[in-house]
């Protein structure tokens, strides 16, 4: 008989306890991490849920967007990755992932703090698929500032708001113009949007942003039959982390959750596929949190 027991969650994926190099440069490169995140390279199985749906992941490199990416290619979907161009070399290897799952994966490197480079990305990114029915705005900056506010200068605020906001308008915007009815939009928000951290003050600002963007947006596309969701995940091991926090702050990093770690990219992407697939037909305006249980 099969054993059919569930892994604690406590310990269902490997923590973070190795100390990461300090000269990790943000964002970061998976190869660069001494403890690499799992995006379900080996465990995530597909059920066909987005059969022939052509999505644009921004961020799609590594850590979540990788872990999504992955996921969407396995349930069916041709992906395009929006990456910077340091992080090629991330890029090769999601989209060696997508295409070892039979479907195609389209490189797209560029700034997105760059109006004109986020309209000419969806125009590549549909003429490179062929089409384009899922969107998720997924990519993001952030740099801890122990001082919080008094510390954060206009360029670094600069930086997390084009990233984070300005970035997601500007794409979403572009996109409309080519998503029909079933379409859908999932945007990555976090716990931050709840529960604000004062070194990441820039950060959760936006955070909370693209939460209130997806409810909004989410009623004015509803009578074009497009639905718009978010998920809000609590404390993820990605390259993002040591590359823009203390040494410190890595090593207990996500032990104040209750269970007691940090979570791994691989254990977000079953939500962005579930708010992207038919399966979450009468879900828009709305958001999943995976936090570890902490409340919000």
């Amino acid at each position: 008989m099969a054993d059919t027991t569930a892994p604690d969650p406590r310990d269902a994926h490997p923590g973070t306890e190795a100390q990461q190099p300090d000269d990790l440069a943000p964002p970061g490169l998976t190869g660069e991490m001494s403890t690499e995140p799992d995006h379900g390279e080996e465990s995530y199985v597909g059920h066909d849920r987005l059969t022939g749906r052509k999505a644009l992941i921004t961020g799609g490199d590594s850590g979540i967007g990788r872990a999504v990416a992955i996921a969407f290619a396995r349930e069916g979907a041709d992906v395009a990755i929006s990456y910077l161009p340091e992080e090629e070399e991330d890029a090769k290897v999601t989209a060696s992932w997508v295409e070892k799952a039979g479907r195609r994966a389209v490189l797209l490197p560029g700034d997105i703090r760059d109006e004109a480079f986020c309209t000419r990305l969806v125009q590549d990114a549909v003429s490179g698929l062929g089409g384009l029915d899922l969107l998720v705005n997924n990519a993001a900056y952030q740099m801890a500032q122990p001082g919080g506010l008094e510390d954060i200068t206009t360029e670094q605020l600069d930086r997390v708001f084009r990233t984070n906001l300005y970035a997601m308008f500007w794409i979403t915007k572009a996109a409309l113009e080519h998503l029909g009815e079933g379409s859908t939009i999932v945007n990555t928000s976090s716990v931050q949007a709840f529960q604000p951290s004062p070194p990441l003050l820039d950060y959760a600002t936006t955070k909370a942003g693209i939460l209130n963007f997806t409810k909004g947006l989410a009623q004015s596309l509803a009578e074009r039959g497009i639905r718009v969701n978010a998920v809000c995940p609590g404390p993820v091991w990605t390259p993002l982390i040591p590359a823009t926090m203390p040494g410190e702050k890595v090593d207990e990093f996500g032990g104040d959750t209750p269970l007691g770690r940090a979570g791994q990219p691989a254990e977000m992407a079953p939500a962005y596929v579930y708010l992207a697939s038919p399966d979450s037909s009468y879900v828009t305006g709305d958001r999943i949190l995976a936090t570890g249980g902490k409340i919000v």
